[in-house]
């Protein structure tokens, strides 16, 4: 076999005087051949996730240069810059917004597709709680004009290739994020403002509490697991559209398993600098709620998240197998920072 292909592929570079395939036949297949060679390392290349958003480079960016002036970037500019350059990085790392591509080699690609939607959710989430509750004082104030298009374009489809390009979208709405950021800034525009509240917090870590839950029986269901139904636990008037059975036997997909893998590994990633940035943002609000230990034990659980994967392929090994299984691990430390977000959100409510 071994022989048969190598004598077949010396045919490509006989001339047909020689005994080899003629020029119109060969000119295609080694046409072929080179785009395969340029597009499996290319591919490769946009496969590698960014590094890390360097929040605290975020924060020296907003303040003086002059060390004689006593200023600090105003509250909420290391939140509004961190989402500001998730979004940046999605647009900017190589290959760019993979998510939509129509050709090779993105269009082969899954596992950054997957990454670049977690971190879109989370920026979405972001983007709709500092339009509604942190950029306003209270339920009858005005939404701020910027944050509603940067908003509404982040909710674009992802997959939108073409009237509109997702990515023209994705790049209006960090434009209309710089324009919020500008005027925040600017001690002249009172009207652009960010409210550090602990509701706001919480309302943020009610999008968190959900969108990690989610994800973590996505991942501990990559072995498949018995599951009762609990959605009417706790209240006796609860009712609910559909009868389901007590006892459900749940299990992703295998062709899904590394698809949300990735997707964790997006959302943490975003998550992360999040996180760090609330942590300057809403540093009085978590201090006078002794919450500061919450909110780096949600921190160092999601930096788990990003640690380097050996294995050339996403695991899915039993339970208690012989092999590796990377998303019942991903799921441990994506429960516990779940856990830890509920315990965030009981302390800046009652703490």
């Amino acid at each position: 076999m071994k022989d048969w292909f190598l004598d077949t592929f010396a045919l490509l570079f006989r001339s047909k005087d020689d005994g080899g395939f003629s020029l119109w036949f060969r000119l295609p297949i080694v046409l072929v051949l080179l785009y395969l060679l340029i597009c499996i390392p290319l591919g490769m290349w946009w496969s590698m996730e960014p590094k890390d958003i360097s929040v605290e480079s975020l924060a020296a960016d907003g303040a003086v240069e002059d060390s004689s002036v006593d200023y600090t970037p105003p509250v909420g500019y290391t939140t509004t810059s961190a989402l500001i350059e998730s979004i940046n990085t999605l647009l900017s790392k190589p290959g760019g917004f993979i998510e939509n591509d129509k050709f090779p080699p993105g269009l082969w690609l899954d596992n950054m597709p997957n990454w670049e939607f977690g971190v879109l959710q989370q920026a979405r989430d972001l983007a709709l709680v500092m339009r509604n509750d942190m950029s306003r004082s209270q339920s009858q104030s005005s939404e701020d004009t910027a944050l509603v298009k940067a908003q509404n374009k982040l909710n674009i489809d992802s997959k939108s290739w073409l009237f509109p390009r997702a990515e023209g979208e994705y790049r209006d709405a960090t434009k209309q994020l710089e324009k919020y950021l500008g005027r925040l800034i600017d001690d002249r525009q009172p009207a652009a403002q960010f409210y550090a509240r602990a509701d706001n917090l919480r309302s943020w870590l009610d999008f968190v509490d959900k969108r990690l839950g989610s994800l973590s029986q996505r991942l501990s269901a990559s072995v498949g697991k018995a599951q009762l139904d609990t959605g009417l636990a706790n209240e006796p008037a609860a009712t609910q559209t559909t009868a389901t059975a007590r006892e459900q036997y749940v299990r992703t997909s295998w062709w899904e398993i590394d698809d949300v893998f990735h997707q964790a590994r997006g959302a943490s990633w975003a998550l992360l600098a999040y996180m760090r940035a609330i942590e300057i943002d809403f540093a009085d609000v978590l201090k006078q709620k002794n919450a500061e230990v919450s909110l780096e034990q949600i921190i160092r659980e999601l930096e788990g998240t990003q640690r380097t994967v050996w294995s050339p392929m996403i695991m899915n090994g039993g339970g208690f197998g012989m092999f590796a299984n990377h998303s019942l691990v991903m799921a441990s430390y994506i429960s516990r920072a779940n856990a830890a977000v509920i315990d965030l959100r009981e302390l800046l409510k009652n703490g």
